[in-house]
């Protein structure tokens, strides 16, 4: 009986420790990326999936973009210049011209 005790709370110690490095190794940020449409917000949140994001979602009235990702698989840094590279300014990237240039009308945000 006192192994079978023993065993169990081995086992309770080790998935509390999965469990918690699994929460501590996932982060949820917020940043600032411009747009102004549905087709934009399709466009963000596909160029924000790179490897490690979990979740992303652009509100197209704050034009926030909330990503939750693993650290060690991604970074700030490279989903936010993956979506410049779709043509989308946000807080640390702005777009080349010329792929800015090829977004629909719609998508144009930035004022002449």
């Amino acid at each position: 009986m006192k192994k079978l005790i023993a065993i169990c709370m081995v086992a309770i110690i080790f998935i509390g420790n999965v469990f918690a490095q699994t929460t501590k190794d996932i982060v949820t940020e917020h940043y600032k990326v411009d747009g102004v449409c549905e087709h934009c917000k399709k466009r963000i949140e596909e160029a924000a999936y790179t490897k490690g994001v979990k979740h992303a979602e652009w509100d197209v009235k704050t034009h926030e973009l909330t990503v939750t990702y693993k650290p060690e698989k991604t970074s700030a840094d490279v989903i936010l210049k993956h979506i410049a590279d779709a043509g989308h300014d946000n807080e640390k990237y702005k777009a080349e011209d010329k792929v800015y240039n090829k977004l629909p009308k719609c998508c144009k945000y930035k004022k002449d």
